[in-house]
């Protein structure tokens, strides 16, 4: 082996090395773009309680990112307590949500998420 190569490797391995030690790991282009960023706000009433934005995977559901955050309870699909703060039936409070300012036309379980989506659940009455 030349001294050329020799210095390459060791240059490379010490890189990788550090690299491994600092907690940053090498990523392909392929993984980055798997990956989106989406935003979310939690509100009961229009008092916002909770902000905390993800990494989800492409294409991932509204609820992916809520559960990721918070805990969540729900029934037949539909979101019925998100960290403690449940909902009223007798007092008609629901959750529901937005998506970058539009309420979904879709349940969150069905819901995609797409890059720089900002979600408000907003815990409210319904009339």
């Amino acid at each position: 082996m030349t001294k050329t190569k020799l210095l390459s490797l060791t240059t490379t391995g010490a890189v990788f090395v550090s690299l491994l030690f600092t907690g940053v790991a090498p990523t392909s282009n392929v993984q980055a773009a798997s990956y989106i960023k989406v935003h979310y706000t939690l509100k009961k009433g229009n008092k916002a309680f909770s902000h905390k934005s993800f990494k989800v995977k492409k294409n991932a559901k509204v609820i992916t990112g809520l559960k990721k955050g918070w805990h969540v309870k729900s029934t037949n699909g539909f979101v019925t307590s998100i960290a403690g703060r449940s909902q009223n039936k007798s007092k008609n409070i629901y959750w529901t949500y937005t998506i970058n300012g539009k309420y979904a036309s879709k349940g969150a379980y069905q819901q995609p998420l797409h890059r720089n989506d900002r979600i408000v659940w907003k815990l409210a009455g319904i009339k």
